[in-house]
């Protein structure tokens, strides 16, 4: 038998078997019955599932801990804040309760019953690092917090949900869940004000990062041709440090662009579209907008992540959004606008500042 045939005859029967195989499955989609067998829908995992996966992995991870108790500001800002908020007998959820650690402090302050939340295995070892230091009125739920069920609402919600970018680990919806099922009228929520800031700045002369499109002279090497094959993802245009050492000022005068009460806010309330303007009072090179938060207790105790902040809680980082530099002048105007589709997502975020001087605009 020649090769030419056995070539000829394994193409052949190549062929009828692909027909047979279409015929097949033209015949199991077009049987309801047979296609649900043969065909399930894929499941779709919707942002707030995704970040879920996500979470019980990163929060579950030895070394995250380590830095959350590490940032000193950060504990110093919950143990003052529950000496002063928490009173004896209240009935207190610690939503994301990691280590325990805040649970503990509620509990030594004299809170007459916890619930400490989490849906990470990090749980395991709150438990039994509250069994060594004797503290014995918490309850340890392994759960997500959506899916925490008490007879009796309770008086105080203590979290620490801040996200580096203040929304991006489900502070929102997941307060507002626990607060509308779980919490007493009149109750507390701590913390529940928070400022979110969006910066346009200028960074240190070494610690400045251009486009690649932007070095048209690196020891006579031109890049700028690179602009063409410039990427639009939110990853590649934004960077995320906790290093004071980057940003070097502020262009304009600080303001927060949204105000957050957890007491009142609801999920669809937050704004997918923020504009605002800033008029330069320290000139420098634009080179994008800064991301940072404030977290508030009492007019004397608050908690930072401002680039240039020398007491910012260090754990938590400041997001860069980048931009095409731009020079500005004393004066000059800066219309910033931020499209968000979902705050918890910092992959959705889209951005753009255009920066008026002498009557022209510049973007």
């Amino acid at each position: 038998m020649s090769i030419s045939f056995i070539q000829k005859f394994t193409v052949s029967a190549s062929r009828w078997v692909r027909s047979k195989c279409r015929n097949l499955g033209k015949f199991l989609r077009g049987s309801p019955r047979l296609k649900k067998w043969f065909y399930p829908p894929e499941k779709i995992v919707t942002p707030a599932e995704k970040y879920r996966e996500v979470n019980v992995n990163y929060f579950s991870d030895l070394h995250t801990q380590e830095r959350m108790l590490a940032d000193k500001q950060r504990m110093a800002f919950y143990h003052e804040a529950i000496e002063r908020k928490i009173k004896t007998g209240d009935r207190v959820i610690d939503l994301g309760t990691g280590t325990g650690i805040l649970a503990a402090f509620a509990s030594r302050q004299g809170a007459g019953q916890v619930y400490a939340v989490d849906h990470s295995s990090i749980i395991e070892h709150a438990k039994m690092l509250a069994a060594e230091n004797g503290i014995e009125n918490v309850d340890f739920e392994d759960v997500h917090s959506t899916k925490l069920y008490l007879e009796e609402p309770v008086d105080v919600i203590l979290h620490e949900q801040i996200g580096d970018f203040l929304f991006d680990e489900a502070m929102v919806p997941n307060v507002c869940d626990l607060r509308d099922r779980l919490l007493k009228p009149g109750g507390l929520i701590l913390p529940s004000e928070f400022e979110f800031y969006c910066e346009p700045m200028t960074m240190h002369d070494d610690r400045r990062e251009p486009y690649i499109w932007e070095l048209d002279d690196v020891y006579g090497f031109d890049f700028s041709s690179m602009e063409r094959s410039r990427p639009y993802d939110a990853e590649y245009n934004g960077l995320v440090s906790c290093d004071l050492g980057v940003v070097k000022h502020f262009l304009g005068e600080v303001e927060p662009v949204i105000k957050v009460d957890l007491n009142t806010i609801t999920e669809s309330s937050l704004p997918l579209k923020v504009s605002f303007s800033r008029k330069v009072v320290n000139p420098g090179i634009l080179d994008g907008l800064v991301i940072f938060m404030k977290a508030k207790v009492d007019h004397d105790l608050e908690l930072s992540s401002s680039p240039l902040d020398p007491k910012r809680a260090p754990h938590w980082g400041f997001r860069i959004l980048r931009l095409d530099q731009v020079n500005t002048e004393l004066g000059d105007d800066l219309e910033v606008t931020l499209r968000v589709k979902d705050w918890a997502d910092p992959e959705t975020w889209r951005w753009t500042c255009g920066v008026w001087g002498g009557g022209e605009l510049n973007e």
